[in-house]
């Protein structure tokens, strides 16, 4: 098998992705990855600034990235930055649903309202991107590829976060949902299932005796690395995954095997 093919499997060179909730964690570094694959990249969010900063943050590869506000949780919203994003460099092959939140507090806790925050923007956003991008992408007759950002507790839990857990469950499900009716458009729809990887909003948490003691029941022993999805992602966004759809692609140490 000859070099120049598998170099080419996992580039993104003439591809445009668009990243939700890039303004900082996992979607900031799948936007800087993106592009460092060659894809030119529309960051997304509700923070203008802070999308702004990664751009002069990351140097020569921000050079591909375009800022466009979102809020994941209005359809208006949505619309208006897939208009825009067109009007700047056309109909995205490859959409990252990334935007998400959780709130942590008991289940017997959470009100009315934490329910709402959570769920709207985890799988009612993820459905409105995924929606909008797809309906976009057969329009204009576009093979792509949507990677719906999901995590192992759509599939197994964990005490305090019972929505978020809830909501991710139901991205693992809308994957499979979107995967079957998209595939006669050629459009690819897969979910990526971070584990635990450490960022700069739960530093302190899995540094702390109830982190070490979580950290201890993953069969890796070990939290993951925002590299550790590198790979992973491209996986599902580039060639190299031609042949995947309505999958759902584990990253986490073993966790999710785990009886703990």
């Amino acid at each position: 098998m000859d070099n120049e093919y598998l170099n080419k499997l996992f580039d993104l060179s003439g591809k445009i992705a668009l990243v939700t909730g890039a303004s900082s964690g996992l979607g900031r570094h799948f936007a800087a990855v993106l592009a460092s694959a060659g894809a030119e990249v529309i960051i997304t969010a509700r923070r203008g600034d802070k999308l702004q900063e990664l751009v002069e943050e990351i140097g020569p590869a921000g050079r591909q990235m375009h800022v466009v506000p979102m809020d994941v949780t209005s359809a208006a919203s949505v619309t208006a930055c897939f208009d825009q994003a067109a009007s700047i460099v056309g109909v995205p092959d490859i959409i990252i649903n990334n935007a998400g939140q959780a709130i942590t507090k008991p289940l017997l806790e959470h009100s009315e309202a934490d329910w709402d925050s959570v769920l709207n923007t985890n799988l009612k956003g993820a459905w409105f991107v995924a929606s909008e991008a797809a309906r976009r992408m057969v329009a204009v007759g576009k093979p792509g590829s949507i990677v719906n950002i999901a995590s192992i507790l759509g599939e197994r839990v964990a005490g305090g976060v019972a929505p978020y857990a809830i909501s991710k469950a139901g991205v693992l499900q809308a994957t499979k949902a979107m995967a079957l009716e998209l595939a006669r458009h050629k459009i690819r729809v897969n979910a990526l299932m971070p584990g635990y990887v450490a960022t700069d909003l739960n530093h302190d948490f899995l540094n702390s005796e109830a982190g070490e003691k979580l950290r201890m029941g993953i069969p890796g022993r070990c939290f993951g690395k925002l590299s550790d999805l590198d790979g992973p992602l491209l996986l599902l966004a580039s060639d190299a995954g031609a042949a995947m759809s309505g999958s759902c692609l584990a990253v986490d140490h073993a966790h999710l095997v785990s009886s703990l």
